[in-house]
């Protein structure tokens, strides 16, 4: 049996696996001719202190031999025949959803109104440098959703929600890199998930499911507070009597088509705000307390959270060695979002810092009920659109004219490409949000000194963080109260708020149709 420790090492030490032997030996006094393997299960640094320390869980083999136990996928049955499942999304909800259903002998036919993995690449190069966004394809719609090509950050905290190691094992199954089963703040980069997302769908269509692109989805069949299937854009219906409701934050169509329909959902809080880019080297400089971060040192990430006039304020979705990119899913909005490649080898790191709202902060909006939240997001990103220059050119102002409201003389290049334009946040935000970005840097400036420099750019707005509508759902059936075979699922519908915790949600809901019939 091996020995299982904890145990606190240098960068170095443990990034060289004969070093960590004679660490685990020395630590332990345990004879290093003894230790036949050292695994490490679990990796996280401490740099609060000057002195930073790398934390491993790890399991030491002493006087026998290791072997490395291989993940393997589920043995996926053959459902080309089994009873139709209509997924409508193809992001993390949906692929997870439509893998368990297999796994389950229910057959997924996933809906996605974007193109596939690689046809997307042509419509972000378009969104990037002739400024054209595309409805149904960009960097939110598409397979593989959101995550794809922003980012692919693993982190979640919903452990309670479901088994995070579960969708790691997969996500390993299917060629991301066995580190993210190790790592604390696990990332796969975007330049490495579009490979994987074709694996899993590969691995849905082979065992019978359906993967149908450029397919949206404009009218629910609804009989008698059934779910009866789907119409598509072009006129063709699908027929089940399961739907999986996996769209996304950013499918306002779909919210507004429930709506329409008197199928219930509700506004909830949501943030918003801007995406802030700094250098890495700045961001390593303070978080490590040295010049210069060394070759054992990961590009350092930064997480603050504040109140400011009774208001939380905090950074999401932080990007060390990142871009910021244009997300925009309609013409004539400006939307920011940031990603990283998998090696965050890029010289700029880019966080939202984001505000968070309230339903009473859309009383402006309230003719639109439950959709008063979208329609104060949307008319923040359509004003942003105006102040750019109606492009996808993105209102921008240094970090210190933010503060002292002033607009920026000139501004650094950044990694966004669309381009900047100057601007004064203020004519971007309602004031009650300007205010507290003016005051909240300040206050995060007190808990890293150095993060308010005049290098620093904000750009606007940074506003999907989640979505502003929840479609309910039952507890424990999952399904929507009113439409039995609806079930609403992922950040879209407010269950959950990123990757994995999306994938979890996806699951959960494939296996609760097989439990309620």
């Amino acid at each position: 049996m091996p020995l299982s420790l904890q145990i606190q090492v240098s960068p170095k030490e443990a990034n060289d696996l004969d070093l960590l032997k004679k660490s685990v030996s020395r630590l332990n006094k345990i004879p290093f001719e003894d230790i036949s393997h050292v695994e490490v299960l679990k990796k996280s640094i401490d740099a609060r202190k000057r002195n930073i320390k790398v934390n491993l869980k790890v399991e030491v083999y002493v006087n026998e031999d290791f072997e490395k136990e291989e993940i393997r996928l589920p043995d996926y049955p053959d459902v080309t025949n089994a009873r139709p499942v209509i997924i409508v999304g193809a992001g993390p909800a949906g692929l997870f959803a439509a893998l368990r259903c297999v796994e389950l002998g229910l057959k997924p036919i996933v809906v996605e109104r974007g193109k596939d993995v690689r046809a997307r690449r042509r419509d972000l190069k378009a969104i990037n440098r002739d400024h054209i966004v595309n409805e149904d394809s960009n960097y939110c719609f598409g397979e593989g959703g959101a995550g794809t090509y922003s980012d692919g950050k693993l982190y979640t905290r919903s452990k309670k929600r479901g088994d995070v190691r579960r969708i790691l094992e997969l996500l390993v199954g299917f060629g991301a890199t066995p580190q993210i089963m190790v790592e604390a703040h696990p990332h796969i980069g975007t330049n490495k998930l579009p490979n994987i997302i074709a694996e899993i769908r590969k691995e849905i269509i082979e065992h019978g499911g359906e993967v149908l692109f450029e397919k949206r989805v404009i009218d629910f069949i609804i009989s008698s507070n059934e779910i009866k299937g789907v119409v598509l854009q072009d006129g063709i219906t699908i027929a089940a009597n399961h739907v999986i409701l996996a769209t996304g934050h950013s499918a306002r169509d779909i919210f507004e088509l429930l709506y329409k329909k008197e199928v219930s959902i509700e506004a909830k809080p949501f943030a918003l705000g801007v995406r802030v880019e700094h250098s890495q080297q700045l961001i390593d400089s303070i978080q490590y307390k040295r010049s210069y971060r060394g070759d054992y040192l990961p590009p350092a990430p930064y997480s603050i959270v504040k109140q400011v006039n009774g208001r939380g304020m905090y950074s999401f979705c932080m990007c060390p060695g990142g871009v910021i990119a244009p997300c925009a899913t309609s013409p004539g909005e400006v939307v920011t979002n940031g990603w990283s490649p998998s090696k965050r080898d890029q010289p700029t790191s880019n966080s939202g810092i984001v505000v968070e709202l309230r339903p009473e902060d859309f009383k402006a909006y309230k003719q639109f009920g439950p959709l008063a939240g979208i329609h104060f997001q949307a008319a923040i990103e359509q004003q942003a659109f105006k102040v750019g220059g109606e492009t996808q050119r993105v209102p921008a102002q240094r970090l210190t004219d933010l503060v002292n409201q002033k607009v920026s003389q000139d501004l650094p290049i950044t990694s966004y490409k669309p381009g900047l334009t100057p601007a004064d946040m203020g004519s971007v935000f309602p004031k009650f949000i300007h205010n507290i970005l003016k005051q909240g840097f300040r206050e995060f400036n007190k808990s890293m000194r150095g993060y308010l420099t005049e290098e620093a750019v904000a750009h606007a707005p940074e506003s999907r963080t989640s979505s502003p509508v929840r479609i309910p759902r039952d507890r424990q059936t999952l399904e929507h109260p009113q439409i039995k075979g609806l079930y609403p699922c992922g950040e879209g519908a407010g269950y959950a708020g990123g990757i994995i915790s999306a994938a979890i949600d996806g699951e959960k809901c494939a296996v609760a149709i097989l439990r309620n019939d």
